[in-house]
């Protein structure tokens, strides 16, 4: 079940910004600068956790800053899991490889909830073909693309002017005047720059 509530409690409650609401994640207005502690009468008080206890954080932070549900996420770590390397590299490159994030990376949204609203409403397209599902994996040598009839689109014309604001990773090669964003390379463990402690979400599901 999708999670409706307010998503900058979410940032408060792992403790770490997730950049889930775009610009204002970037403002002062942000919740987690005005109140960096976690929701709830006993928020600014110790809390202690298990081994269980931050492994499971971890996963649940990872699950809510990549927009996912636990039968999503739990299948690609399955999935991960089957391939040959680094179990956690393989989760974390995945999730980079979803549209949804793609779109988020390249610059046409503001947050990835933006993304795979975008997406599921047709607005882009991978090598010349249609693609409205948020969990697609793009492939290296893809060429995503705005749709013609959407460029004029305010979310996504505003989302590429803030652009400066984040740095566009260096597996995606994006050309803003063309509305396109190519993928270079598949994304390695050194191109998630957010904080993630993957091990212990290997951990967790391998108990």
């Amino acid at each position: 079940m999708r999670y409706t509530g307010s998503v900058c409690r979410l940032c408060r409650r792992e403790n770490q910004k997730l950049f889930l609401k775009g610009d204002r994640c970037y403002s002062e207005k942000c919740a987690f600068e005005r109140r960096g502690y976690p929701p709830g009468q006993h928020g600014q008080g110790r809390i202690k956790f298990s081994e269980y206890g931050l492994q499971l954080r971890e996963k649940q932070k990872i699950k809510r800053m990549y927009g996912l549900g636990e039968g999503q996420f739990r299948g690609l770590f399955e999935k991960a899991s089957t391939m040959k390397g680094i179990t956690g590299n393989h989760l974390l490159s995945m999730l980079e490889r979803r549209l949804d994030n793609v779109v988020y990376r390249s610059g046409f949204a503001n947050s990835r909830a933006d993304a795979r609203q975008l997406v599921r409403h047709g607005h882009f397209v991978i090598n010349g073909k249609a693609v409205n599902i948020p969990s697609y994996l793009v492939d290296k040598g893809d060429m995503l693309e705005v749709v013609e009839a959407s460029r004029s689109t305010s979310r996504i014309a505003g989302a590429l002017e803030s652009v400066k604001r984040r740095e566009i990773p260096q597996w995606l090669e994006l050309d803003s005047t063309a509305f396109k964003s190519r993928v270079r390379d598949l994304p390695s463990r050194d191109d998630v720059t957010a904080p993630m402690q993957e091990r212990m979400v290997v951990e967790l599901y391998s108990k």
